[in-house]
C-alpha cells in the first residue's frame, strides 16, 4: 500500500512527530477547552487551527528545501545535497513558533 514512498528514518520521524501531536492535542483539548485568540496570524485561532496552519507551513519548508537541495549543491559547490534533518529541524521550529505566537 505505502511501496511508492520511501521510507527513510527521517521521514518516518516527521509523520510520528505528526502522530504524538494529533493525540497530544486530543488530550490537551479533552482537559482543556480551547479559546480563540489572536496572535500575528491575521485571524482568530485556535490551538487546533494553529496546529494545522503549522504543520502545513512545515510540510511546505520541508517540501522547499528538498526542491532547493540539488540548487544548493550547485551554488555552494557543496558534495552532496544538505541533510534533510535541518529542514526538519526547521519545520519543526516553525511549527512550534506559529503554536506559540500564531
Amino acid at each position: 500500500m505505502f511501496s511508492w514512498m520511501v521510507w527513510t528514518t527521517p521521514v518516518a520521524v516527521f509523520f510520528s512527530c505528526i502522530v504524538l501531536m494529533l493525540i497530544g492535542m486530543t488530550v490537551w483539548e479533552m482537559k482543556s477547552p480551547t479559546i480563540e485568540r489572536k496572535g500575528f496570524l491575521p485571524l482568530r485561532t485556535t490551538r487546533g487551527d494553529r496546529l494545522f496552519i503549522g504543520l502545513m507551513a512545515a510540510a511546505w519548508l520541508n517540501l522547499a528545501f528538498l526542491g532547493f537541495g540539488q540548487k544548493a549543491v550547485e551554488w555552494f559547490s557543496l558534495d552532496e545535497p544538505p541533510s534533510v534533518w535541518i529542514s526538519f529541524v526547521l519545520s519543526m521550529l516553525l511549527l512550534a513558533f506559529i503554536m506559540r505566537k500564531g
